[in-house]
C-alpha cells in the first residue's frame, strides 16, 4: 500500500513546535479489609539499582517512571534518545512514526508486545506513534536479539528487537483493585483522557483494562517559502480521532506456572494533510484504521529445569484510504485493505548442565491480505520458523549461538505467486569478563539475517501476480565494551557502553520512480555498507535532603554508504535520511515530589536523495523538551500533575 505511505510522508512539518501539554492523573487504591500489622523500624534507601548494560547483545531500556522525564507521549517518543535509533516521523498529529536501527530500515525491526510480535505483512512498518504509554511498564531495544533463548522463534528472526512489556496487576487481598484516571491536553486541539482499572479476582486471577481517546484538530501555523509572499498559512486536514481499548486476564499459580489472555481494539480516523502546494492548500485525503487482536501465552517451568512457552495470536487489520481529488476514471480513490493473521508458537528449553542450556522453538504463521484493487493478487503467506539455540557459561566466558530456518510459501487467487523460500540464518554471540570484582565486559556478535519482501513490495500493482523480488539480506558484526560501577560518593553509579559495528546489506529492496508517480517500481538494486559507533553514559547522584540528579548521554555515528554500482553518481555516498552524527542528552533534578527535566536531541545534516549534492541537503536540527512533574495527594489519593513543552528552542 505504497500510496498511503507516500501521502503520509508528504505531510512532514514541525508539528511539535511549541507543543504544551498538561496531564492530571489520580490513582485510586481501594482497601477491602484492615490487616493486623506490626510497625517495623524505618530504613531509608538512598540508592537505586544499577542500569542493566551487562548483556550478550547491546541493550537499551526505559521504564515507566522515566516516560515523563523524556517528555514522551508514545513509544516512538520514549526511544528517540536511544543510540543507533533513527525515528522517521512522516508528519501530522497522527502521522506514521517508524524506527530504523543502525540504518537497516524499519523492516528489520521486530516489535514485541508482551513477547508476541506485532506483525504487518502488508508494508512491514509498525507505527510506534499509535502505541500509547499509559499501559507500558518498560521498553527494551536489543541489537541482534534478546539474550534469553527460551523465546518464540520470531524473536530470533530480525536484525533488532523492540520489546514492549505492559503493566501487570500487582494487588493484594487488602488492596484488591486500583483505578487510574487521567487527561492530557495541549496545542493543536489535543485532548487525551485515559482510564486504567486493575482488579484482583482471587489469589491466582486478576485483570487489567485500559482505554483512551485521543482527539486533535492538527491545525498549526507555518511559513510559506518559495512563492515570494513570505506569508503564514494554517495546516489543514491534519485532524485525528482515535480510540483504543485493551484488556488482559492473568492467571498465576506460581512464578513457574502462568497464563495470560490479551484483547486489544484500535479505531482511528485521520486526515492526511498532503504536500504543501503553492496556491492550492486543500487536501481531502483520509485514512481509517480498525485493528483488533487477541493473544494468549502460557509459561511453565519445572524443577528439572524444563521450560515451556506457548503463545497464540489472531489479528485483523482493516485500512481504508480515500482521495476524492485523485484523477482517475472512478472519480477518486477509495481503497480498502483487510489483513488477517493466525500465529502459533511453542518453545522448550532445558539445562543439560548447570551452565549449559539448550532450546528449540517453532512458530507457524498464516497471513492473508484482501484489497479492493483492480486485478489484485489476494496473497496468502505460510511461514514456518524453527530455531535451535544454545547458551553456555564457562567461567569468565559466555557463549550463545542459534540456527534459524525460515520456510515461506505463498499462493494467490490471481496471477503468479512468489517462489517458495527455505533459508538458514546463523547467529553467534560471546562475552568475556576479564577482571573479577569489576563489572567490565567485552562482547561481540555476528548475525546473518534477512527480511522477506512485504505484500506491497511483492504484489502492489504488480503485473501478472508477483514481482521477482528476492529477500533483503543483512550481515551484522558487533564488538563492544560495557562497564558499570556503584559509587560511594556524591554520584550513586556510573555506566558506560560503547559498541562498534559493521552491517552489510545485499539485495536491498528499493522503490524507483515510475511514469505514474503514485506507483513505484520495486526491485532488488542496492548494496549498502554501514559502519557505526553507539556510545552511552548514565549516572545519577545519591539522594541528599530530598535532592537527586540524573544524567544520560547517547552518541551515534553512522556511515551508511551505497556501494551498489561503482559507475553511478551516488556510489560511496550516504544513503538518504541518515545523519552521520546524533547526540541525545537527558538530565533532571528531583526535589521530594517535584521533578524538572530537560531533553535535547542534536542531529547533523542529511540528504533526502541518493546523490549527496548541496541542493539535496537537509539541515541538521536540534529538539529541546522540558518537563515539570509534581506528585501530591488529593485527600489520601496520590495524584500527578505534569507540564511538557516540546521544541522549546
Amino acid at each position: 500500500m505504497q500510496k498511503k505511505v507516500h501521502y503520509l510522508k508528504s505531510g512532514l512539518l514541525r508539528l511539535s513546535a511549541g507543543l504544551l501539554c498538561f496531564s492530571f492523573a489520580f490513582p485510586f487504591i481501594a482497601s477491602a479489609q484492615t490487616d493486623t500489622t506490626k510497625k517495623l523500624k524505618e530504613v531509608k534507601i538512598n540508592t537505586k539499582p544499577l542500569p542493566n548494560v551487562q548483556s550478550l547483545s547491546p541493550i537499551q531500556q526505559v521504564s515507566a517512571n522515566a516516560f515523563g522525564q523524556l517528555s514522551a507521549f508514545n513509544v516512538a517518543d520514549a526511544i528517540r534518545d536511544f543510540a543507533g535509533v533513527n525515528i522517521k516521523d512522516y508528519g501530522g498529529i497522527g502521522g506514521l512514526k517508524t524506527v530504523s536501527v543502525r540504518s537497516l530500515g524499519a523492516g528489520h525491526l521486530a516489535v514485541l508486545y508482551d513477547g508476541v510480535q506485532i506483525n504487518d505483512a502488508q508494508n512491514g512498518q509498525i507505527d510506534l506513534g499509535r502505541l500509547n504509554l499509559d499501559n507500558v511498564q518498560s521498553i527494551t531495544l536489543y541489537n541482534g536479539q534478546p539474550p534469553e533463548i527460551c523465546l518464540p522463534a520470531r524473536s530470533f528472526a530480525s536484525a533488532s528487537v523492540l520489546s514492549i512489556i505492559t503493566i501487570h496487576p500487582n494487588l493484594t487481598a487488602a488492596k484488591p483493585y486500583q483505578v487510574l484516571l487521567g487527561v492530557k491536553g495541549g496545542s493543536f486541539g489535543l485532548a487525551n483522557p485515559y482510564l486504567q482499572w486493575q482488579q484482583r479476582l482471587s489469589n491466582r486471577w486478576s485483570f487489567i483494562i485500559n482505554s483512551y481517546w485521543e482527539k486533535a484538530n492538527g491545525q498549526y501555523k507555518y511559513k510559506v517559502k518559495g512563492d515570494g509572499s513570505d506569508t503564514s498559512s494554517t495546516r489543514t486536514n491534519g485532524d485525528l480521532n482515535a480510540q483504543e481499548a485493551d484488556g488482559a486476564l492473568y492467571y498465576t499459580k506460581s512464578d513457574s506456572d502462568k497464563f495470560n489472555l490479551h484483547l486489544n481494539y484500535y479505531n482511528s480516523d485521520r486526515g492526511l494533510p498532503g504536500a504543501v502546494i503553492f496556491y492550492n492548500p486543500v487536501s481531502n485525503q483520509r485514512l481509517w484504521n480498525r485493528d483488533i487482536f487477541v493473544q494468549s501465552g502460557y509459561e511453565r517451568l519445572w524443577q528439572s529445569s524444563l521450560h515451556l512457552l506457548i503463545n497464540t495470536k489472531l489479528s485483523q487489520d482493516y485500512t481504508r484510504y480515500t482521495d476524492p481529488d485523485y484523477l482517475n476514471g472512478q472519480g477518486g480513490l477509495n481503497d480498502r485493505y483487510n489483513q488477517w493473521e493466525f500465529y502459533l508458537s511453542g518453545t522448550l528449553s532445558y539445562h543439560l548442565l548447570s551452565n549449559w542450556e539448550i532450546s528449540y522453538a517453532t512458530d507457524i504463521a498464516l497471513t492473508s491480505l484482501d484489497a479492493t484493487l483492480y486485478n489484485y493478487a489476494y496473497p496468502t503467506r505460510f511461514t514456518l520458523l524453527n530455531v535451535l539455540a544454545s547458551n553456555f557459561n564457562a567461567g569468565k566466558w559466555r557463549f550463545q549461538g542459534n540456527l534459524l530456518h525460515t520456510y515461506v510459501d505463498e499462493w494467490v487467487k490471481m496471477g503468479s505467486a512468489a517462489p517458495t523460500r527455505s533459508i538458514f540464518s546463523p547467529t553467534l554471540m560471546a562475552t568475556y569478563r576479564p577482571f573479577n570484582g569489576y563489572d567490565l565486559q567485552v562482547r561481540a556478535f555476528y548475525k546473518d539475517i534477512f527480511r522477506n519482501p512485504t505484500f506491497d513490495e511483492q504484489y502492489y500493482f504488480a503485473v501478472n501476480g508477483a514481482r521477482n523480488i528476492k529477500p533483503e539480506f543483512a550481515k551484522q558484526y558487533d564488538a563492544g565494551i560495557t562497564y558499570r560501577k556503584a559509587l560511594n560518593s556524591l554520584l550513586d553509579y556510573v555506566t558506560l557502553t560503547i559498541d562498534g559495528y559493521y552491517n552489510n546489506v545485499t539485495d536491498k529492496i528499493v522503490a524507483l520512480p515510475n511514469q505514474n508517480p503514485a506507483i513505484s517500481s520495486i526491485i532488488n538494486l542496492g548494496r549498502v555498507d554501514i559502519t557505526g559507533v553507539d556510545a552511552g553514559l548514565k549516572t545519577g547522584t545519591k539522594t541528599y535532603d530530598g535532592w537527586r540528579g540524573t544524567l544520560s548521554v547517547n552518541y551515534t555515528y553512522q556511515d551508511a554508504i551505497d556501494v551498489t554500482d561503482p559507475t553511478s553518481s551516488f556510489y560511496n555516498q550516504q544513503i538518504p535520511y541518515t545523519p552521520k552524527n546524533t547526540i541525545a542528552l537527558n538530565g533532571g533534578v528531583d526535589y521530594k515530589q517535584l521533578g524538572l527535566y530537560y531533553n535535547q536531541v542534536l542531529s547533523s545534516s542529511r540528504y533526502y536523495l541518493s546523490e549527496n549534492l548541496p541542493e539535496n541537503l537537509v539541515d541538521g536540527y536540534a529538539v529541546s523538551d522540558v518537563s515539570l512533574i509534581y506528585k501530591f495527594l488529593v485527600g489520601n489519593k496520590p495524584a500527578v500533575l505534569s507540564a511538557h513543552v516540546d521544541n522549546l528552542f
